[in-house]
């Protein structure tokens, strides 16, 4: 069984910066694809940034494009989201996820496609 746990999340002023990891352990995610999504209060989770398995492929919700970036660390079985430029209306709790397959959908990914969740950090973003 794969677990990924989420860290660096924290409350932030609007126009700040903040960096979440995604560390890995039970199993390799080093050929998978992984996913960050976010979920508001009284909103559904919802699709953030993908990366595919080497790295090579990115993908962003146009929400957050040009401000977000994930990148990965596959010697060290972690993933990381740089967020910057943070907004109020990013506030929401952030979840790693992957499916733990190669193959890399894109923006295409709904909630329901992963098999392997973290349990989430808190962003919150005063404005």
């Amino acid at each position: 069984q794969g677990q990924l746990v989420e860290s660096g999340g924290g409350l932030v002023q609007a126009g700040g910066s903040l960096r979440l990891s995604c560390a890995a352990s039970g199993r390799t995610f080093r050929a998978s694809t992984m996913d960050w999504f976010r979920q508001a209060p009284g909103k559904e989770r919802e699709f953030v940034a993908a990366i595919s398995w080497r790295g090579a492929q990115t993908v962003y919700a146009d929400s957050v494009k040009g401000r977000f970036t994930i990148s990965r660390d596959n010697a060290k079985n972690t993933v990381y989201l740089q967020m910057n430029s943070l907004k109020p209306e990013d506030t929401a709790v952030y979840y790693c996820a992957s499916d733990g397959a190669k193959e890399f959908y894109g923006s295409s990914v709904s909630p329901q496609m992963m098999n392997y969740w973290g349990k989430g950090t808190l962003v919150t973003v005063s404005s």
